[in-house]
């Protein structure tokens, strides 16, 4: 580092806050590493004292010291050179060099060469290789099928320079060695070989041994698996092949606090696809303390059940652990002042750099050009000239038009031209209505639609609507309804109420038709009339029949088109006396005279074409010979060859014609351009095209051609002639060059580049204004105030040679064409109106005029502006030969949390390999950090030829933005680095001490002074009766209660798929079922009394049996989901872990899985030998048990309920027999249950509520319920729907999962359950059972969908439990709607609860969980101080009820752990009453409702699990927030899920559209990232659908999928690092 020399504790105060400002700037990604070097050297300069440094102890010689690191060897710029003259006349137009420059690409070159040549540290993007098979096989990463041990450092494997394995250092083994080595830089880090900021090379350590070459970073084992390709290393050549550097190598992350490797995932079982299924991790945690870090230490289970901790290895994929090589930061320094949020102040404001460049010179006077003279045969308007050449000089060549060879086809005279004008104006004017209408009339606007191959057909319409009065609207030929801005081409046709087109017979016999003939209705298009104007369709006028040419005056003669930087196409018309003047202006700038011959190859339709080979050419008796865009494809030099044959005085191209010529020209010994008086070069205002100009000069001045006759020119559609140069007198000093420099420009100031060579740009002047126009500079943005003269600006022109508005856009025109410049006090300097040109530039000396860009090409990033065709020239001088296809690069920027990102949007050569492709990547990045000094958001490859392009091949642009913006570009390679360029992130909250304050302080019911955040349910109430009494004590006595007193009362009712009940059950049934059970257990399985005993049966009435047979029996039922039979690997560990964690002493099933459990493939993923006995229920004998079982006090354990969190740990609780009445007393009270009536449920009976409702209510409440298992729902979509509809069903529940299928599956259908009579208007409440925050949109849509079905929308609520508590709230009969609030996301994710109106920005509705059960408190607490919170706080939901759980069933009585989460007290207010913490956060808000009591309502909201919730950058996130963001940005994602691993954030997304939509979710998905949520997405997983883990209860096990990612277990689609 710079600060070598510099004792930092003897620095300036102020110099050391400067400092630890920096530090913190590049803890957080605020500044680049680059960036933050520079800023800390210049701050340490005047301290610094230089100290020798040692030579290094190897015999690899240091690096060259950095001042010279910018020039390249001296060999190999010229062999460069030579290779690219070599290749440029082998490969003629493989490239659009546009944007050709050897100067720039050695400044390119020298820039790359600056960033020293490491091998790149970026990982490069995980693909499928099914995807595009483009790739190459070499190029993939080699499976990772090493064993944990190889691969503990295999991170470097895989990129393209390997180096060989050093040897084992002994002393390194630990992994948290070398990750923290690679960050300090000791002899295992590459820093030891990168040079200095003062050129010294960094000694290395002594005691370490020394390799004797540097790889990037040392493996610590030798690999046992080698890549698949080894290139020879040389020990003193520092691989140039690799010379990619590591963007971010420092910009790094810092690893949070408790940073231990990542977990050891090896050991999970890969998610299955098909079911859902609860897969718990490999650890077996009955509930840790909140806060301790889940990476830290994994517990496993060994075979017996106990819990070991074991420390993990670190192995990770290879791809990750290279990334996070890349993203390491330097821990955050202590900030003394903490961030306060304020909510309106989300961007974090850039500080003004002082060092700034500002304008210094004076204000600019208007540039006047020379008077336009005034000739006395110029005729009074353009047709008149036409009239005049036709009658007096008819035999003269008016235009040749060439075929596709470069031959002349056809040669049209002024004679014939003349004529075929007025029969076409005679015809349009009276031939086309019947006899007596006439559908057009003067000024009415006609579109002309001709092909760029035949100009004559063209030439006699124009001067024909000339002729006419009509107005003619030139556009181009519409190939297909798909073509780039034809809906945008629609509009233009619309504001000019164009309703008839004119044509030839050969384009409309190429338009697309229907199948019935008629021509294609385009998008966009009005209802049009095509006329076709060949020769043989048009009439003859009568003798006496003369066109109207009137004096040119102030009615629009022709409208052009143009389009916007958005895409809109829009009309500037141009007015009779615009035209004229204009021709007049050319006229004498450029000196035509008659009779004179002009070569154009430009588009004749619009632009200079228009003017010059149209319009002037006739007024002037030229002959035009015109080249089509498709000759000059097949033969780049036919219009050299035109100008040698024909001896044309003057030639009308681009810079691509000359770069396409001079490659060409090899072919061609004998052609001349000595004829040549003016080189009109059309888009010589664009910087880039000094280098063509210059090149074509080069090798054709040998061929006659003259230094001064080359004549760049700046135009715009609305100005039109801008500027032109004049042909020089031969043998003058050619006009001089300006050197810019690059960071100048961006700040809109001019500097002569003097110290950077790299970033300059060179500019050619475009000559002097026209004849008789006024020009100003003014300020491109806000209103327009007058530039200085060493500023650069807005052209803006006045002159009677201009357009005069956008054709019936009025509100646009008057910003654009009546504009009127102020000076700096903003007072107007005078009348007269200008009109906008669109290009930026400034006046040079001796008034010359300079174009630097163009309005459309600024990107405006930071406040700094770029010009988009800078950047495309700094791309393509990176080597694009090997990945870009024909130079087509692709910049815009988009709009992305507040400041412009710069997009590059490139085709990718079809032979290219994905290194290649990653490699011109990253090199262009640093190119372009380096000499522009703007980080790109995005950079992505499509496959060649499929950007949209415009009519002459180019690429359009705005439809390509559009494309990125919507997500149909469908790169093939993509890169993002938003980690680079956003740099206007919040500052991140510093969170506060914890510690109980003065603030907290109660009062009576008052905390900090608001009312406490408590609520409750009603009192269950005292049973008088002692009848009641013993039948409620204990469920198992309840059964015989009922069994004795109403044996015949149904109590149960199986459904299978077709809805017919498959089995019942009866009070008396059902005890007796029981009772074999109990006898079989005591006599078959010899089950001891308290003993656990697991029940392994599918939904239905089996397991209601056996878990009233084990209450009998006296042993503790475990129910356990059974293993799926499609899916035994990954289900049945489960299984096998639940059993051996609760020591069961028996397993009761059925005969089917019984078999399964004992099958082949059963023992393949577990020990079938092991299994503890298994009794098969089908069918037992019938005996009763000696006596039946009475527990000698309620608290004594029922069942355990085990059951996998969404974070993937497998805990179970023990629910005592007094849990168990007054659960079912709450819920019979609430939901007004009573033996009369009937309910039906569709969950899956495994845990939680979901196994109370279907095991436990019906037997103490009496009430018949209705069992629906979920998985019949597969089967036929609307069994439960219809069963509500014909049992006419009132209370149902259900859950998220079942909801879904639902809503997804039947959406569509509910004509049809209509027709099929069902009604669901009998439903009063349909409570989904969830342990987590209410899915509001799915609830919503549920409800929507089946109103039609009779469906109330006040019937669907939620409930909610938790592990703690099975039921905390659960919407009953009585009692207010639940109800919704919106609060602000910014402020929750402050731990804050901030109440919003619906659709304020940033708001997130909540849906109360539902009604707080009887006999249940809660109140809300924070999590750290354990103090009670108020009224509208977010703090975690403490419960205190009878029916919570007594505890985890763990098997070495942690008590520590279950006095935190069981048995805990608030540290304040009210210290006796004991509390169990459901690790949800929520928060408590008083409504204005009234309970059943009269009282006002306290609704309970749930927020989210706060083991779910993710901390970054020092705020609290729900992962179910980002996700219903990713969701929603493209249609192809079925489902997201998020984590955090190591300070990144990762999402993974599943694709239900094609593959190839794969890489569009990229940017989509971190945009709405930064968008919503101000967070920079790390890694973007895109996978297939069904890969996402869910639980039996629908909820995402995100914890599992983070350790199948880390095992690399996910089979992704494709995986992106975002830089």
């Amino acid at each position: 580092m710079a600060d070598r020399g510099v004792d930092l504790t003897a620095l300036p105060k102020e110099v050391r806050d400067q400092l630890a400002e920096l530090d913190l700037e590049l803890s957080e990604g605020d500044i680049t590493q680059k960036g933050y070097e520079k800023k800390r050297t210049k701050l340490l300069a005047p301290y610094i004292i230089h100290i020798p440094a040692p030579p290094p102890q190897n015999d690899v010689q240091p690096p060259a010291p950095s001042s010279s690191s910018h020039q390249l060897p001296p060999s190999s710029s010229s062999r460069y050179r030579e290779r690219r003259s070599r290749r440029a006349h082998r490969g003629g137009g493989t490239r659009d060099d546009r944007y050709r420059s050897d100067i720039h690409t050695e400044a390119v070159q020298a820039a790359l060469a600056k960033h020293k040549e490491e091998k790149m540290a970026l990982p490069m993007p995980t693909k499928r290789r099914s995807t595009y098979v483009q790739s190459p096989i070499e190029t993939r990463t080699p499976p990772d099928s090493s064993s944990g041990s190889d691969d503990e450092m295999s991170a470097r494997r895989h990129s393209s320079v390997v180096a060989p394995p050093p040897p084992v250092n002994p002393n390194l083994q630990s992994p948290e060695s070398w990750i923290n080595r690679s960050v300090q830089g000791s002899s295992t880090s590459s820093s030891a070989s990168s040079t200095l900021s003062h050129g010294e090379a960094k000694p290395q350590p002594q005691s370490q041994p020394q390799p004797q070459y540097k790889p990037q970073y040392q493996p610590l084992y030798q690999p046992q698996l080698q890549p698949q390709y080894q290139p020879q290393h040389h020990p003193h050549e520092q691989t140039r092949t690799a010379a990619v550097t590591d963007m971010l190598a420092h910009s790094r992350i810092a690893p949070s606090g408790n940073s231990a490797p990542p977990p050891d995932v090896t050991a999970v079982a890969p998610p299955a696809r098909g079911p859902r299924v609860d897969l718990p991790s490999n650890a077996i945690v009955r509930g840790m303390s909140r806060g301790q870090s889940r990476s830290s230490m994994m517990e496993t289970a060994d075979g017996r059940g106990n819990i070991q901790r074991v420390p993990v290895s670190s192995r990770v994929s290879t791809k990750i652990q290279q990334l996070l090589n890349t993203l390491k930061r330097p821990k955050r320094p202590p900030l003394s002042e903490f961030f306060t949020d304020d909510s309106e102040e989300i961007v974090e404001a850039p500080q003004p750099d002082p060092n700034t460049p500002r304008p210094e010179g004076r204000q600019i006077m208007p540039v006047k050009g020379e008077p336009l003279g005034v000739v006395s045969n110029w005729p009074p308007a353009l047709q008149a000239a036409l009239a005049r050449w036709g009658a007096t000089q008819g035999k003269s060549p008016a235009l040749t038009a060439l075929d596709i060879t470069g031959r002349p086809l056809y040669t049209l005279t002024y004679g014939k031209l003349w004529s075929r004008s007025v029969k076409l104006a005679y015809t349009l004017l009276n031939k086309l209505g019947t006899k007596n209408e006439q559908i057009l009339k003067p000024g009415d606007r006609v579109a002309l639609v001709y092909p760029n191959s035949d100009p004559g057909m063209f030439w006699v319409a124009f001067y024909g609507c000339l002729l006419a009065e009509v107005i003619p609207v030139p556009i181009e030929v519409p190939l297909s309804r798909k073509d780039a801005g034809i809906s945008q081409v629609g509009f233009l046709l619309g504001s000019c109420g164009v309703g008839l087109a004119l044509t030839s017979e050969i384009c409309l016999k190429g338009l697309p038709k229907t199948p019935a003939g008629e021509i294609m209705q385009f998008k966009g298009w009005p209802r049009l009339k095509w006329v076709v104007t060949d020769s043989k369709y048009l009439t003859k006028p009568s003798k006496d029949w003369q066109p109207h040419i009137p004096t040119a005056n102030t009615d629009p003669a022709y409208i052009e088109y143009k389009a916007s930087k958005e895409g809109t196409v829009v009309g500037v018309a141009v007015s009779k006396v615009a035209m004229l003047t204009h021709c007049q202006a050319l006229t004498q700038a450029c000196n035509y005279c008659e009779g004179e011959t002009l070569v154009n190859v430009l588009d004749f339709k619009k632009d200079m074409g228009l003017w010059h080979g149209v319009l002037t050419a006739v007024m002037n008796r030229i002959h035009t010979i015109s080249v089509p865009y498709a000759v000059m494809k097949a033969c780049p030099l036919s219009w050299v060859q035109r100008v040698h044959i024909h001896k044309a005085r003057a030639a009308l191209v681009k810079c691509r014609d000359l770069h396409w010529a001079m490659m060409a020209h090899r072919e061609q010994r004998d052609t001349s351009l000595a004829s040549l008086r003016m080189l009109i070069v059309a888009d010589g205002a664009n910087p880039w095209s000094v280098s063509s100009c210059d090149a074509f000069l080069n090798v054709f001045q040998s061929h006659g051609l003259k230094p001064e006759v080359i004549c760049p020119c700046a135009t715009s559609p609305e100005a039109m002639t801008v500027a032109i140069r004049r042909s020089g007198v031969p043998g003058a000093p050619l006009p001089a060059r300006a050197i810019l420099s690059l960071g100048g420009l961006s700040h809109g100031v001019i500097r002569v580049n003097t110290e950077d060579k790299n970033s300059a740009l060179t500019v050619q002047d475009v000559g002097h204004v026209m004849p008789g126009a006024l020009m100003c500079i003014v300020k491109p943005d806000g209103p327009p105030q007058l530039c200085k003269t060493d500023e650069i600006g807005e052209i803006i022109i006045n002159s009677r040679a201009g357009g005069t508005m956008y054709y019936g856009l009025p509100g646009v025109t008057k910003n654009t064409f009546e504009v009127i410049p102020v000076n700096a006090n903003g007072v107007p300097i005078g009348e007269i109106p200008f009109v906008r040109s669109g290009l930026l530039g400034f006046v040079g000396p001796g008034s010359l005029i300079f174009v630097v860009g163009k309005i459309e090409g600024l990107l405006m990033v930071s406040g700094r502006r770029h010009n988009a065709d800078d950047l495309v020239a700094t791309a393509l001088a990176v080597e694009p030969v090997k990945t870009v296809y024909r130079g087509r690069i692709a910049v815009f920027s988009v709009t992305v949390f507040y400041d412009e990102r710069v997009i590059i949007v490139a085709e990718q050569r079809p032979d290219a390999s994905e290194e290649d492709s990653f490699q011109w990547m990253s090199r262009v990045l640093q190119a372009i950090d380096s000499i522009h000094q703007v980080g790109l958001y995005c950079l992505a490859l499509v496959p060649a030829n499929t950007l949209p392009k415009t009519p002459l091949g180019g690429i359009h642009i705005s439809d390509t933005k559009q494309f990125f913006l919507e997500g149909n570009l469908h790169p093939c390679n993509i890169l993002m680095c938003p980690h680079t360029c956003v740099t206007n992130l919040p500052k991140p909250r510093q969170k506060q001490p914890v510690g109980v304050g003065p603030a907290s302080v109660m009062v009576g019911n008052l905390v900090a002074g608001k009312r406490i955040a408590q609520a409750a349910g009603r009192d269950l109430g005292m049973i008088e009766d002692q009848d009641l009494v013993r039948k409620h004590q204990f469920l198992s006595e309840a059964l015989q209660w009922r069994a004795q007193t109403d044996p015949d009362h149904v109590l149960y009712v199986l459904l299978n798929a077709k809805g017919v009940a498959v089995g019942t059950a009866t009070c008396v049934q059902l005890h007796k079922r029981a009772e074999k059970i109990a006898a079989a257990l005591t006599e078959k399985g010899s089950i001891n009394t308290g003993e656990n005993v697991v029940l392994l049966y599918p939904p239905g009435i089996d397991l209601i049996a056996a878990f009233y047979g084990c209450l009998y029996a006296g042993c503790v039922p475990v129910n356990v989901r059974p293993p799926h039979p499609q899916n035994l690997a990954a289900t049945l560990p489960t299984v096998r872990m639940i059993i051996d964690v609760s020591k069961a002493a028996c397993i009761l099933t059925t005969q089917t899985l019984m078999r399964t459990l004992r099958s082949k493939e059963a023992a393949a993923s577990v020990n079938i030998k092991t299994w503890p006995t298994i009794i098969d229920t089908d069918d037992l004998p019938r005996r009763r048990p000696p006596h039946i079982y009475k527990p000698p006090t309620a608290e004594m354990i029922a069942y355990l309920d085990f059951s996998v969190s969404t974070t993937g740990m497998l805990t179970g609780v023990k629910i005592s027999h007094a849990a168990i009445s007054a659960l079912c007393r709450s819920i019979k009270l609430q939901c007004e249950l009573y033996s009369s009536r009937q309910i039906a449920i569709c969950l899956d009976p495994y845990c939680g509520l979901g196994f109370v409702l279907w095991c436990l209510a019906s037997v103490y409440s009496g009430h018949q319920s209705i069992l629906i298992p979920p998985f019949e729902l597969e089967s036929c979509l609307s069994l439960w729907l219809s069963t509500l509809s014909q049992y006419r069903i009132r209370d149902t529940f259900c859950s998220y999962s079942v909801m879904e299928l639902c809503t997804k599956g039947l959406g569509t259908q509910t004509e049809l359950l209509k027709a099929r009579g069902v009604n669901l208007s009998c439903v009063r409440s349909c409570v989904v059972i969830a342990e987590e925050r209410p899915r509001l949109a799915l609830s919503h849509s549920f409800s929507k969908l089946f109103k039609d079905v009779g469906l109330s929308s006040r019937a669907v609520s939620t409930a909610f439990g938790s592990r703690v508590n099975l039921a905390v709230c659960l919407q009953g009969t009585t009692g207010p709607d639940p109800c919704t609030v919106y609060v602000d996301m910014k402020s929750l994710r402050h731990d804050r609860v901030r109440l919003v109106e619906r659709g304020a920005p940033q708001s997130l509705p909540l849906m109360e969980s539902g009604k707080i059960l009887p006999g249940v408190r809660v109140i809300i607490v924070n999590p750290e101080t354990k103090g009670p919170l108020g009224d509208s706080h977010l703090g975690e939901i403490w419960v205190n009820s009878p029916h919570n759980a007594s505890g985890y069933y763990t098997i070495y009585g942690e008590e520590s752990l279950q006095a935190d989460h069981f048995n805990t007290k608030l540290s304040f207010g009210d210290p006796q009453t004991l509390w169990a913490r459901t690790g949800y956060l929520g928060f408590v808000k008083r409504t204005e409702l009234l309970d059943a009591s009269g009282d006002r309502h306290d609704a309970l909201f749930v927020v989210g699990s706060l083991d779910e919730t993710l901390e970054l950058r020092g705020l609290r996130y729900h992962p179910i927030d980002i996700e219903i963001s990713v969701s929603r940005a493209h249609r192809s994602i079925a489902e997201s899920a998020v984590f955090t691993w190591t300070n990144l954030l990762v999402v993974v997304s599943e694709l239900c559209g094609s593959e190839q939509d794969a890489l569009d979710l990229v940017p989509l998905i971190t945009n709405v990232v930064l968008e919503e949520h101000h967070l920079i997405v790390g890694v973007v997983v895109i996978v297939d659908p069904g890969v996402i883990p869910i639980n039996s209860r629908g909820e995402k096990q995100r914890m599992h999928l983070r350790d199948s990612f880390l095992a690399d277990q996910l089979d992704p689609i494709y995986v992106a690092y975002n830089m």
